[in-house]
């Protein structure tokens, strides 16, 4: 099988600003938000959004790296910020890909140990079998795969794209 490139360096970066527009809109009222990225990709993708929400609204994004054993999603779970970071605050959580909802549902527990004032979730790619019942808010593109399938997607360098490989 060849590799199809289902999203190119433009759409990627069309679909960057359109998810900073989205969580612009659903936190007009915010003078902040976290920007949580799931280790590494994701935290890429929240750097990436960061840029494009600071150019597009007056609310500090603050930037969270969050690191989950993608293998044992169970197991402890860090952040760059403490709890106070982010109590009553509103909190987007950001992955590349949404595959089985594991890695993400995972992310969501940890943070609901502490009260928040909102709770979104951002992915670039969603994929459309998924184990957990969880959801991306915001997505830049949805898609029916077989589950032997994998999206690949390079968001460093010169190039970023999305692959179904």
């Amino acid at each position: 099988m060849t590799d199809n490139v289902i999203l190119n360096h433009t759409e990627i970066n069309n679909k960057i600003r359109r998810i900073a527009f989205q969580i612009y809109e659903s936190n007009v009222n915010e003078t902040e938000v976290i920007l949580a990225g799931i280790d590494s990709n994701g935290y890429i993708l929240a750097k990436k959004i960061k840029t494009a929400l600071k150019k597009i609204s007056s609310i500090e994004p603050l930037l969270c790296k969050v690191t989950i054993n993608k293998k044992s999603p169970w197991k402890p779970i860090t952040t760059s910020l403490v709890p106070d970071d982010y109590t009553n605050k509103s909190i987007v959580l950001i992955d590349d890909v949404l595959n089985s909802g594991t890695t993400l549902i995972y992310g969501v527990k940890h943070f609901l140990d502490v009260p928040l004032k909102q709770f979104k979730t951002a992915v670039l790619v969603n994929r459309n079998h998924k184990k957990y019942p969880v959801k991306a808010d915001f997505k830049g593109i949805s898609l029916s795969t077989s589950l032997h399938e994998h999206i690949n997607v390079v968001l460093e360098g010169k190039t970023l794209e999305a692959i179904l490989e």
